[in-house]
């Protein structure tokens, strides 16, 4: 789409051909959510956003801000905020998908765009980790238990393992590599080839992203209502803190021994 028209409403086929280019080939990318109905409504939503004057990093930003909101909720031990929590997370999803697309549209991508959005979803996605120990714990109100200390050692598990994929681009641009191409991602070493497989079929590392986080705090709040207690958002953080011990011990091990690095 020419910069002249991009003062004008586009229509629906327009941004699904140019702000949407390619994204939902990205099978590795692209969130399961978005392509299954999150990227129809964006459509919709950035085709009326892109004759305003918003920028794409104002979106990005508040995505971020959406997502903060959505953190500090998710610490109150109540189902009123769990299900809140899930609504703010669907709104966060949303506008991580028009930022995008508006500034395609615009032909106004660029660097700090990109950084400011892997910023945003590391700090989320580890700020909800951090509530989920708050509210593990009987909610911020209460005195600090060792589940608080849980919760954080989970969280900053969440942006070690994140910072271990975007590491993979820095050490490629630094040693004067050309990008790395998906099919690198295969280990060496059959062991670990065949555990990624079993992880493609079973992904439990889905367990730490704030889609999928949102909805099973909704699912330990009902219970959680039921019993009484907190138990099954106790028992989530656990499992939360497991699997991201596990991505951030095995995700190196992967990269380590395949061609991402070579």
């Amino acid at each position: 789409m020419s910069s002249a028209r991009a003062s004008a409403r586009p229509t629906l086929a327009e941004v699904r051909r140019v702000g949407q280019a390619g994204v939902l080939e990205r099978r590795s990318a692209e969130h399961w959510a978005g392509r299954l109905y999150m990227r129809t409504l964006s459509g919709h939503v950035t085709r009326w956003l892109v004759p305003l004057a918003v920028t794409p990093d104002q979106l990005t930003v508040l995505m971020i801000v959406v997502g903060l909101a959505a953190a500090a909720l998710a610490s109150w031990p109540t189902l009123v905020g769990a299900v809140t929590v899930l609504v703010l997370i669907q709104l966060y999803l949303l506008l991580d998908c028009v930022d995008g697309e508006v500034a395609r549209m615009r032909a106004t991508t660029s660097a700090a765009g990109v950084y400011l959005d892997r910023l945003g979803h590391h700090v989320v996605e580890s700020a909800l980790v951090v509530g989920l120990g708050l509210r593990a714990a009987g909610g911020p109100s209460t005195d600090p238990s060792w589940w608080v200390a849980v919760g954080a050692l989970a969280a900053l598990l969440v942006v070690i393992g994140k910072l271990e994929s975007d590491l993979v681009v820095v050490a490629r641009s630094v040693g004067g590599l050309p990008a790395a191409p998906e099919a690198d991602a295969t280990s060496s070493v059959g062991t670990v080839r065949r555990l990624r497989r079993v992880f493609a079929y079973l992904p439990l590392h889905r367990l730490i992203g704030a889609v999928e986080l949102s909805l099973l705090l909704v699912v330990a709040a009902v219970v959680d209502a039921v019993r009484g207690d907190v138990l099954a958002t106790q028992v989530l953080l656990v499992a939360v803190g497991a699997v991201a011990l596990l991505v951030a011990v095995g995700h190196p091990v992967t990269i380590l021994t395949s061609r991402r690095l070579r």
